[in-house]
Protein backbone atom coordinates (compact mmCIF):
# COMPACT_ATOMS: atom_id res chain seq x y z
CA UNK A 1 0.00 0.00 0.00
CA UNK A 2 1.47 3.44 -1.22
CA UNK A 3 1.04 6.28 1.50
CA UNK A 4 1.13 9.00 -1.18
CA UNK A 5 -2.09 10.60 0.47
CA UNK A 6 -1.72 9.36 4.31
CA UNK A 7 -3.23 12.10 6.31
CA UNK A 8 -5.64 13.10 3.25
CA UNK A 9 -9.03 12.95 3.48
CA UNK A 10 -10.88 13.13 0.25
CA UNK A 11 -14.63 13.78 -0.50
CA UNK A 12 -16.69 11.78 -3.17
CA UNK A 13 -19.23 13.58 -3.66
CA UNK A 14 -22.60 11.15 -5.69
CA UNK A 15 -25.78 10.57 -5.53
CA UNK A 16 -28.37 8.45 -6.94
CA UNK A 17 -27.45 7.13 -10.65
CA UNK A 18 -23.66 7.38 -10.18
CA UNK A 19 -21.67 5.22 -12.44
CA UNK A 20 -20.45 2.49 -10.25
CA UNK A 21 -17.10 1.87 -11.79
CA UNK A 22 -16.66 5.51 -11.67
CA UNK A 23 -17.34 5.54 -7.95
CA UNK A 24 -15.53 2.35 -7.41
CA UNK A 25 -12.17 2.62 -9.03
CA UNK A 26 -10.85 5.61 -8.13
CA UNK A 27 -12.23 5.52 -4.27
CA UNK A 28 -10.10 2.30 -4.53
CA UNK A 29 -7.06 4.16 -5.88
CA UNK A 30 -7.27 7.02 -2.94
CA UNK A 31 -7.53 4.47 -0.48
CA UNK A 32 -4.50 2.46 -2.04
CA UNK A 33 -2.70 5.41 -1.36
CA UNK A 34 -3.35 6.12 2.15
CA UNK A 35 -6.22 8.62 2.00
CA UNK A 36 -9.12 8.46 3.84
CA UNK A 37 -12.56 8.55 1.71
CA UNK A 38 -15.78 9.84 2.99
CA UNK A 39 -18.95 9.46 0.75
CA UNK A 40 -20.79 12.44 0.41
CA UNK A 41 -24.49 12.46 -1.03
CA UNK A 42 -27.58 14.56 -0.70
CA UNK A 43 -29.27 12.59 1.98
CA UNK A 44 -28.87 10.20 4.46
CA UNK A 45 -28.67 5.97 3.73
CA UNK A 46 -27.57 4.92 0.74
CA UNK A 47 -26.96 5.93 -2.89
CA UNK A 48 -28.15 3.57 -5.96
CA UNK A 49 -24.74 3.19 -8.43
CA UNK A 50 -25.94 2.36 -11.80
CA UNK A 51 -24.02 0.80 -14.88
CA UNK A 52 -24.25 2.16 -18.00
CA UNK A 53 -27.00 4.29 -16.67
CA UNK A 54 -29.24 1.79 -17.69
CA UNK A 55 -28.87 -1.39 -15.11
CA UNK A 56 -28.72 -0.77 -11.08
CA UNK A 57 -25.52 -1.94 -9.99
CA UNK A 58 -24.47 -2.01 -6.00
CA UNK A 59 -25.88 0.46 -3.30
CA UNK A 60 -23.48 2.45 -1.40
CA UNK A 61 -23.48 3.91 2.01
CA UNK A 62 -23.72 7.36 2.55
CA UNK A 63 -20.88 8.64 5.27
CA UNK A 64 -21.97 12.19 5.39
CA UNK A 65 -24.33 14.49 3.75
CA UNK A 66 -23.46 17.42 1.69
CA UNK A 67 -25.79 20.17 4.09
CA UNK A 68 -23.80 19.20 7.16
CA UNK A 69 -19.80 19.05 5.86
CA UNK A 70 -17.58 21.96 5.12
CA UNK A 71 -14.84 22.02 2.59
CA UNK A 72 -12.23 22.62 5.73
CA UNK A 73 -13.05 19.24 6.52
CA UNK A 74 -11.14 17.65 3.21
CA UNK A 75 -7.86 18.29 1.13
CA UNK A 76 -9.62 17.27 -2.31
CA UNK A 77 -13.25 16.24 -4.28
CA UNK A 78 -14.06 13.87 -6.53
CA UNK A 79 -16.62 14.11 -8.81
CA UNK A 80 -18.45 10.72 -10.44
CA UNK A 81 -20.49 10.79 -13.35
CA UNK A 82 -22.97 8.46 -14.65
CA UNK A 83 -25.56 10.98 -16.69
CA UNK A 84 -28.29 11.18 -13.35
CA UNK A 85 -25.60 11.57 -10.84
CA UNK A 86 -24.52 14.80 -11.41
CA UNK A 87 -27.65 16.43 -12.85
CA UNK A 88 -29.06 15.41 -9.57
CA UNK A 89 -26.18 17.17 -7.90
CA UNK A 90 -26.79 20.35 -10.05
CA UNK A 91 -30.13 20.87 -8.49
CA UNK A 92 -29.10 20.80 -5.55
CA UNK A 93 -27.66 24.41 -3.54
CA UNK A 94 -25.89 22.25 -0.80
CA UNK A 95 -23.95 20.24 -3.16
CA UNK A 96 -23.18 23.62 -5.95
CA UNK A 97 -22.13 25.76 -3.02
CA UNK A 98 -19.96 22.78 -1.62
CA UNK A 99 -18.05 22.49 -5.27
CA UNK A 100 -18.08 26.23 -5.51
CA UNK A 101 -16.18 26.37 -2.09
CA UNK A 102 -13.60 23.86 -2.54
CA UNK A 103 -12.52 25.31 -5.96
CA UNK A 104 -12.32 28.88 -3.68
CA UNK A 105 -10.62 27.23 -1.30
CA UNK A 106 -7.72 25.93 -3.53
CA UNK A 107 -8.82 22.44 -3.00
CA UNK A 108 -7.77 19.64 -5.97
CA UNK A 109 -11.26 18.76 -7.48
CA UNK A 110 -11.53 15.59 -9.95
CA UNK A 111 -14.45 15.08 -12.50
CA UNK A 112 -15.18 12.20 -14.65
CA UNK A 113 -17.72 11.33 -17.37
CA UNK A 114 -20.59 13.76 -16.96
CA UNK A 115 -19.20 15.40 -13.64
CA UNK A 116 -17.65 18.40 -15.36
CA UNK A 117 -21.16 19.34 -14.91
CA UNK A 118 -21.43 20.51 -11.70
CA UNK A 119 -18.36 22.49 -11.88
CA UNK A 120 -20.08 24.47 -14.67
CA UNK A 121 -23.24 24.82 -12.25
CA UNK A 122 -21.17 26.19 -9.61
CA UNK A 123 -19.37 28.46 -12.38
CA UNK A 124 -15.84 27.56 -11.37
CA UNK A 125 -14.48 27.00 -15.37
CA UNK A 126 -14.82 30.20 -16.73
CA UNK A 127 -11.77 30.46 -19.18
CA UNK A 128 -10.61 27.08 -18.14
CA UNK A 129 -10.60 23.68 -20.52
CA UNK A 130 -12.83 20.90 -19.76
CA UNK A 131 -13.01 17.27 -20.98
CA UNK A 132 -15.87 14.92 -20.31
CA UNK A 133 -17.99 12.18 -22.03
CA UNK A 134 -18.46 13.26 -25.37
CA UNK A 135 -22.55 13.92 -24.76
CA UNK A 136 -21.47 16.33 -22.19
CA UNK A 137 -19.65 18.86 -24.00
CA UNK A 138 -22.49 20.76 -25.27
CA UNK A 139 -22.86 21.51 -21.42
CA UNK A 140 -19.63 22.29 -20.80
CA UNK A 141 -18.54 24.09 -23.60
CA UNK A 142 -20.97 27.13 -22.88
CA UNK A 143 -20.04 30.75 -23.41
CA UNK A 144 -16.44 30.89 -21.03
CA UNK A 145 -15.18 27.54 -21.20
CA UNK A 146 -13.60 25.49 -23.24
CA UNK A 147 -14.26 21.96 -24.13
CA UNK A 148 -12.03 19.27 -25.23
CA UNK A 149 -11.90 15.56 -26.23
CA UNK A 150 -8.39 15.02 -24.59
CA UNK A 151 -7.27 13.63 -21.52
CA UNK A 152 -6.25 16.52 -18.43
CA UNK A 153 -4.20 15.82 -15.61
CA UNK A 154 -4.05 17.47 -12.12
CA UNK A 155 0.22 18.47 -12.80
CA UNK A 156 -1.10 20.21 -16.51
CA UNK A 157 -1.70 23.40 -16.33
CA UNK A 158 -2.58 26.23 -13.48
CA UNK A 159 -5.96 24.49 -12.92
CA UNK A 160 -7.03 22.75 -9.58
CA UNK A 161 -10.07 21.08 -11.64
CA UNK A 162 -8.77 17.92 -13.31
CA UNK A 163 -11.35 16.27 -15.41
CA UNK A 164 -11.23 13.09 -15.88
CA UNK A 165 -8.83 12.59 -12.88
CA UNK A 166 -5.94 11.24 -12.04
CA UNK A 167 -5.12 11.16 -8.90
CA UNK A 168 -1.89 9.44 -8.46
CA UNK A 169 0.89 7.55 -10.09
CA UNK A 170 -0.78 4.16 -9.42
CA UNK A 171 -4.49 5.45 -10.10
CA UNK A 172 -2.54 6.65 -13.53
CA UNK A 173 -0.85 3.04 -14.18
CA UNK A 174 -3.95 1.16 -13.56
CA UNK A 175 -6.06 2.91 -15.91
CA UNK A 176 -3.65 2.86 -18.46
CA UNK A 177 -2.59 -0.75 -18.01
CA UNK A 178 -6.05 -1.78 -19.36
CA UNK A 179 -6.04 -1.87 -23.14
CA UNK A 180 -9.53 -0.91 -23.30
CA UNK A 181 -11.35 2.39 -21.84
CA UNK A 182 -13.16 1.30 -18.29
CA UNK A 183 -16.21 3.06 -18.63
CA UNK A 184 -17.01 2.18 -22.40
CA UNK A 185 -15.11 -0.94 -23.21
CA UNK A 186 -14.03 1.00 -26.74
CA UNK A 187 -10.11 0.18 -27.17
CA UNK A 188 -8.09 2.85 -26.72
CA UNK A 189 -5.12 4.01 -29.06
CA UNK A 190 -2.15 3.42 -28.18
CA UNK A 191 -0.19 6.77 -26.26
CA UNK A 192 -3.23 8.19 -24.72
Amino acid sequence: MSEELKGRTVAILAADGVEQVELEQPREAVEAAGATVHLISLQEGEIQAMNGDIDKGDTFPVDRVVSEVSVEDYDAVLLPGGTLNPDNLRQDEDAVAFVRDAFQAGKPIAAICHGPWLLVEADVVRGRTLTSFPASGPTCATPGRRWSTRRSSPTKGSSRAATPTTWTRSARRSWRSSPKDRTSGRRRRTGE
